[in-house]
């Protein structure tokens, strides 16, 4: 099941008040220390068909030192680096593929920045399936080299994501590829939307005031907001009380934050998109008008920082609190000490930063600090 016919991003809805009835979030504690946990509002319907690499849980941890230094009182880090494949991918493409394993899918295709080329290519080795992936030429060491010992068959593009996306669509119906790109298929938001469930079990189901994702195709952040809008309707939260959403994206690169602030309701392709950080170079995202959606929504804001900020900002994070994250992530430690000074944010207020990678998949941009 990809794209409706129109072209729209296809969402999963779920019969809530039945999960109500027979679910309680005071149970999820006995279950996997995974995101099967939350099983009940994922779409696999056969527990055999799950493939799980132990993805989820991850560290929610307080920035004490780094946090009164940026003016935060309240900063936390949600590290995602510490997914299987070192990223927050992991979540996604463990559910799609479970999908795809259920549905007796035997080859899936996907476009990648990097990331979610290597767990696709994880996820399918551990299913027994063939994966194809296509990936722009100058993509971290890290991601092809992963992607080449999973076992896929991996094409280096000479362009950008977008040009990736392209080829995939033009070969997937000769060569009987399920195609599983950002918002095309309907179960890696599912996968991804457990970071709001994880995040609100962390915080003992209270969410915090903001939360800065760095967006590129935007999809974690679209399944956060679909995870808040469920738990509302669960009863597990308090309703009206979401967070603010921020998108923070590269200078090199920041489609969402033109649209956002020319008031716009879809983005436009960016062109001539170039930035270290691999995974915020999305020139056009799929499900922009839902990014935006959140954003608005929530009172939230779209910020873009330049490569520098983001990797002189993830050198700092690791000196304070010992944490060697993504510089996707580390833009968003430049974005929370921007917003500070600008008055946006309140230093007393409760702010999550999602760090989606581990910073050892991104040795060449670090290595431009640290010359051998």
């Amino acid at each position: 099941m990809n794209l409706s016919p129109d072209g729209w991003p296809l969402l999963v809805r779920y019969d809530l008040d039945k999960a109500r009835d027979g679910w309680n979030r005071e149970w999820i504690s006995s279950g996997p220390s995974n995101m099967w946990r939350y099983a009940p509002i994922l779409p696999v319907s056969k527990p055999p068909s799950i493939v799980t690499l132990g993805e989820g849980m991850t560290a929610l941890v307080r920035a004490k030192r780094l946090g009164p230094k940026l003016g935060a009182t309240d900063l936390w880090i949600k590290d995602e680096g510490l997914n299987p494949t070192a990223s927050f991918k992991a979540r996604g493409l463990s559910c799609a593929v479970s999908m795809c394993k259920e549905f007796g899918i035997k080859k899936i295709a996907i476009p990648s920045a990097g990331n979610a080329a290597s767990a696709s290519a994880a996820y399918a080795a551990a299913a027994g399936i063939e994966c194809h992936i296509f990936m722009p030429m100058d993509v971290p060491q890290s991601n092809y080299i992963e992607c080449k010992a999973f076992g896929a068959h991996v094409t280096l593009v000479d362009g950008l994501i977008s040009d990736c996306a392209k080829i995939v669509a033009e070969r997937k119906e000769a060569e009987g590829w399920f195609e599983v790109s950002t918002l095309k298929e309907p179960y890696r938001i599912e996968g991804k939307k457990t970071m709001g469930y994880e995040l609100a079990e962390q915080m003992q189901w209270r969410l915090p005031d903001v939360i800065l994702y760095p967006t590129g195709g935007g999809v974690g952040l679209i399944g956060m907001w679909k995870a808040f809008e469920e738990m509302e309707k669960l009863g597990w939260i308090l309703p009206g009380k979401r967070p603010k959403m921020i998108v923070v994206q590269a200078e090199g690169c920041q489609p969402i934050v033109k649209a956002f602030n020319e008031g716009a309701e879809r983005s436009v392709f960016f062109e001539n998109a170039q930035t270290v950080s691999s995974g915020l170079r999305v020139p056009k995202p799929l499900g922009d008008f839902l990014i935006l959606r959140a954003v608005r929504e929530s009172g939230g804001t779209a910020i873009a920082i330049s490569d520098e900020d983001s990797l002189q900002a993830g050198v700092e994070l690791a000196k304070q609190e010992g944490m060697f994250v993504a510089p996707e992530g580390a833009a968003c430690v430049s974005a929370v000490e921007k917003l500070l000074a600008s008055g946006f944010l309140d230093p007393a207020e409760r702010i999550v930063i999602y760090n989606t990678g581990a910073g050892l998949k991104y040795l060449e941009a670090y290595s431009t600090l640290f010359p051998r």
